[in-house]
């Protein structure tokens, strides 16, 4: 159970973000924040009762009908506990009320159920990127 609440645009420090990330064991893309707060449309998170960051996610897009959500972290101390699947459902709740009708995301496919059981839908899709 959580005690405390998710919040929507919780106020994060710069630094925060990439500690989680590197956590879970993501690259920490130090160099995207605080940018990434000025242009996504909206984020949330969930503090511990030390107040430290345990939860992030965000939906990024246009502000338009269609939103990308992205990052969905959870501390690993933490996890197992329906922390990421409230995360997941109040970002959805926050598209709503923002008003997007589309939300996407791409994720390993052992996550499938973890994501249909926030109400999306598998479909096929693709990925680019940059050579390195």
């Amino acid at each position: 159970m959580m005690e405390q609440e998710i919040a929507i645009n919780l106020p994060i420090n710069p630094d925060e973000v990439p500690i989680l990330r590197e956590l879970v064991g993501w690259d920490g893309r130090h160099s995207d924040y605080p940018r990434l707060f000025e242009r996504c449309n909206f984020w949330a998170g969930l503090r511990d009762e030390k107040n430290e960051l345990i939860a992030f996610g965000y939906i990024a897009g246009m502000g338009l009908q269609h939103g990308y959500m992205e990052d969905i972290i959870v501390h690993p101390h933490h996890q197992s506990k329906g922390i990421g699947q409230a995360l997941v459902i109040k970002l959805l709740q926050e598209a709503e009320r923002f008003g997007l009708e589309i939300v996407t995301l791409t994720f390993d496919s052992k996550h499938e159920p973890f994501y249909e059981a926030a109400g999306f839908v598998s479909c096929c899709g693709g990925v680019w990127r940059k050579k390195e």
